[in-house]
């Protein structure tokens, strides 16, 4: 879609779900202007997308890796895809 943007699907593992994960992850990808959505699984697991700069979605991404204040990631799965030209991010 966007010259210069990309898309990263993460799924964090671990002790990640009622420590404020989303919405952590909802201010840090507002703060840098990355769209998307993230969202608690049935698994235990937190689910996000991340589209807009390199940097910005490379810096969401490091903070999937170590989480919130209180989160314990035991590993992260990172995925590439195309981007969508989302817009905006959303806590689901």
């Amino acid at each position: 879609m966007d010259e210069g943007r990309v898309r990263r699907r993460v799924v964090i593992h671990g002790r990640v779900q009622g420590v404020f994960f989303r919405d952590s992850a909802q201010r840090q990808a507002s703060s840098r202007g990355v769209a998307g959505w993230i969202c608690n699984r049935s698994d235990g697991a937190v689910e996000a997308v991340f589209e807009g700069e390199p940097d910005a979605v490379r810096a969401l991404v490091e903070f999937c890796e170590r989480g919130p204040r209180g989160a314990d990631v035991d590993r992260v799965e990172t995925t590439e895809e195309e981007p969508e030209g989302l817009s905006a991010f959303q806590v689901r």
